[in-house]
């Protein structure tokens, strides 16, 4: 016989179920957008030029974080993305396309070059937790069908599997290793259509994926990771002709006007100290160029600001899309880029014009051209900080970011708290309700997620994490541990090279008073250097990080080899 609060609870279950549905309305879409290998202060919000009316828009209607850390390239970012947890542990150590040329990594745990199954997935968090899970874009974790979203939870996916790609159709037959890519929807295999352009098209699909879902009365978790800025620079005629003359005024003239920029906004003091710029050895300054080399640098960097222009363009159709059908509102929107802008020199390798490649100058930036913007716009895009894609200066992990939280909640303004990509999951996890699942999921042993839940701080409470808490990474030999307002790193141009076994020079930057990294000052803080060497031999021991050896030389690594990531 069933007792009388029995009776009761199960009363109130039944009187609960039917509300479940409209429950579940209520909890926020999560919408995740990523740029590929976009510059601190190339969107207007953050200094730049280049014309994003979206991403500005969306920054006065939000927060924009001043302080936003990535890893120094793609992979290794998108493995802390989804798992929550630092991207040695979960199998992108290194990059998969770095492995084949250091053999003392090769095998090794957390180097495996894909997101290993020891991970939690944010896709199966969501999938789980009632969320439908969208994708569009650059998977980069993985290229066997075991390794890809479908099996990561996501319900519908088109995704590019590779590093990087041509953002136009691939041309049938080609032997350009940017144009032999896989594409995948769902799992399979699948050809682009011949009027492809990667933005564009990732946009539409993740609209019909979202739209194709909307009678279910589930909340959405969708992932658009967009494969532009990344090499080659290419953008639809229409963009590029919009910049046509913008960047006649060369390097510095661009760097100061975003300088200038950047105090104006508020997001660097007036009398900030920016990163001092390349010796002549990293290429030649705009008034040693020729007249016809500046002519193909601006028309590069022209190409370049088109992608981030129609970039913006194309996320204005998704929030379009979101207020259009009443979704926005109810939606939290948070924007990155992957790491620091590109400086590595993708021109080497390729003829001016052969079967495949059409670098002529009428042809950048349309099919067949195969060109990057180099190392010296990327100082410009990397504007204030020091260096770029690759190390771990200021320039190659400090990265735009904006969010927005659903329903007007939040601050407004300006965040310069320190965060990292990690601490996304915890914090789209706790603003959407589904627990932390802890060390295990799904009777199977899991990393537990390791980044901190910044929602509080986002909410305008108290900061969440320790201003002393500690953050630390590395890649390719470049490492970091920051604390507080110190940084001791080891960061060097790589000059298009992974440093991989180059001993560590360890440098030392207050960033409260020098965050353009321009003054070392490890020899009058030696203890301070003992304490946060320490603090990196624990973080090595933690999370698996295999050293640089000081007396291993690497072996010579081809340009050409290195190009794709």
């Amino acid at each position: 016989m069933m007792r009388l609060p029995d009776m009761l609870a199960a009363m109130l279950v039944g009187a609960l179920l039917p509300l479940c549905g409209s429950v579940a309305e209520t909890r926020p879409n999560i919408l995740l957008i990523v740029a590929d290998d976009l510059g601190y202060s190339d969107i207007g919000s953050f200094g730049g030029e280049i014309e994003t009316p979206t991403l500005d828009q969306l920054a006065a209607d939000g927060l924009q974080l001043t302080s936003f850390y990535a890893a120094p390239a793609c992979s290794p970012t998108r493995s802390m993305l989804m798992s929550g947890t630092d991207n040695h542990l979960v199998g992108l150590g290194s990059m998969a396309e770095i492995l084949p040329f250091s053999p003392r990594l090769q095998g090794q745990p957390g180097y495996e070059g894909y997101l290993t199954e020891r991970s939690h997935s944010m896709a199966q968090l969501f999938k789980d937790g009632g969320y439908g899970t969208f994708m569009v874009g650059k998977w980069h974790l993985g290229l066997r069908d075991e390794q890809g979203p479908q099996a990561r939870g996501f319900d519908k996916s088109f995704v590019l599997l590779d590093g990087g790609a041509t953002h136009f159709a691939p041309q049938p037959g080609s032997e350009l290793r940017v144009e032999k890519v896989s594409y995948r929807e769902d799992g399979q295999p699948v050809r682009v259509p011949d009027d492809f352009y990667s933005s564009d098209f990732y946009t539409d699909k993740l609209i019909d994926y979202i739209e194709s879902e909307r009678d279910s009365r589930k909340p959405f978790f969708a992932y658009a990771a967009y494969t532009a800025p990344h090499w080659p620079v290419q953008a639809p005629d229409a963009f590029i002709a919009k910049y046509k003359g913008r960047y006649d005024r060369g390097y510095a003239a661009t760097r100061e006007a975003r300088l200038e920029n950047l105090k104006k906004l508020g997001l660097i003091a007036h009398d900030f100290n920016p990163a001092a710029l390349l010796p002549d050895a990293a290429g030649a300054q705009w008034q040693g160029l020729s007249a016809e080399q500046r002519k193909l640098e601006a028309r590069k960097m022209e190409v370049y600001a088109a992608m981030v222009d129609n970039l913006d363009h194309n996320i204005g159709r998704l929030l379009d899309y979101l207020k259009r059908t009443g979704q926005y509102d109810n939606t939290l929107v948070f924007f990155m880029s992957d790491n620091g802008a590109a400086g590595e020199d993708h021109s080497k390798g390729y003829s001016p014009n052969t079967a495949d490649t059409d670098n002529s100058y009428g042809n950048i930036g349309r099919r067949q051209s195969n060109l990057s913007y180099g190392m010296r716009w990327a100082e410009v895009s990397a504007t204030p900080f020091r260096l770029f894609k690759g190390t771990t200066a200021e320039g190659g992990i400090s990265v735009p970011a904006i969010v927005r939280l659903p329903n007007g909640r939040g601050r407004h303004g300006l965040l310069n708290e320190p965060a990292r990509v990690d601490d996304l999951l915890p914090t789209f996890l706790e603003l959407v309700g589904i627990p932390d699942p802890g060390s295990s999921y799904d009777g199977k042993p899991k990393l537990p997620i390791s980044g901190r839940s910044m929602l509080p701080l986002l909410e305008g409470g108290e900061q969440p994490q320790d201003v002393q808490a500690l953050m630390a990474g590395e890649l390719f030999g470049q490492a970091y541990v920051r604390k507080g307002q110190w940084k001791l790193l080891t960061a060097e141009a790589p000059r298009g090279l992974p440093l991989l076994d180059k001993p560590y020079a360890w440098q030392l930057f207050n960033l409260a008073q020098d965050r353009g990294e321009t003054t070392d000052v490890a020899a009058e803080h030696p203890e301070l250097v003992a304490q946060l060497q320490r603090e990196w031999a624990a973080y090595v021991k933690r999370v698996g990080v295999i050293e640089p050896l000081a007396n291993f030389h690497a072996q010579s690594i081809s340009h050409d080899s290195l190009r794709y990531h």
